[in-house]
């Protein structure tokens, strides 16, 4: 993404937060279900594993929130950080930035389970479970490695996914090919700041951000910020 907004805007760093999630815990963090689906995305994308603790960063303190009151309960620690653009290391942002640790047997059942890196391992995102909750999972994924923006340049939505491990990219590709709905992508590439990225071709990423969060405020399965940044963008595009 070449517009020097592709990552997310300081404007996404708005709380959202209250003291009710609006999510129950899930039954089983080892089964698939729509919350199990979005919590492991989120471990995926932006979460670090040790052998029986997760620590899941987020920007969106009602996400931190949600995650933690799926995994029924955590600790959470609220950070000011300053991080570099992905595509541009010469520009930092500061925000706000949630730190969700969950401690248990579970954490090392589910790395096994569903193929996650634990410490300096390899990973092989095994998430055949949640082929019937795509959709919850892509949504963890996009919220934890994903950037929205708006391209002025083309008057277009765009959206890219960017992480330090290319089997997670590779993974998500293959997410995004099974999706029900057109999201076709580029190649993958690396980044000025040592990791990977690839795109959502800008002419279907309008659809695919539409779907993604379609039926959201059903099960309350979303990081505010992060949805209004899309539909924000989803607006300009249409006005562009």
């Amino acid at each position: 993404m070449s517009d020097a907004n592709a990552d997310d805007s300081s404007a996404d760093a708005d709380s959202d937060a209250s003291v009710d999630s609006r999510v129950a815990p899930a039954d089983d963090l080892l089964k698939s279900a729509p919350e199990t689906a979005y919590l492991w995305g989120h471990v995926a994308g932006g979460g670090r594993i040790k052998r029986e603790q997760f620590t899941v960063l987020t920007s969106d303190e009602t996400c931190a929130n949600r995650l933690a009151a799926i995994a029924g309960g955590g600790e959470i620690d609220r950070r000011e950080t300053e991080r570099a653009y992905a595509h541009n290391t010469a520009v930092t942002r500061v925000k706000d930035e949630y730190r969700v640790t969950v401690e248990g047997g579970v954490v090392r059942s589910a790395s096994a389970a569903f193929g996650l890196p634990v410490g300096d391992d390899a990973g092989g995102y095994r998430f055949d479970v949640f082929d019937a909750r795509r959709k919850q999972l892509l949504r963890g994924l996009l919220e934890s490695c994903g950037t929205v923006c708006f391209k002025s340049s083309s008057g277009t939505v765009g959206i890219s996914f960017v992480h330090d491990d290319r089997a997670l990219l590779e993974t998500v590709d293959r997410l995004l090919d099974a999706c029900p709905v057109d999201a076709p992508t580029g190649e993958i590439g690396e980044t000025s700041s040592g990791g990977y990225w690839f795109g959502v071709d800008d002419d279907a990423a309008a659809g695919f951000g539409e779907w993604i969060y379609e039926g959201s405020d059903e099960t309350n399965l979303f990081a505010p910020t992060r949805r209004r940044k899309l539909v924000r963008s989803l607006e300009e595009a249409e006005n562009a």
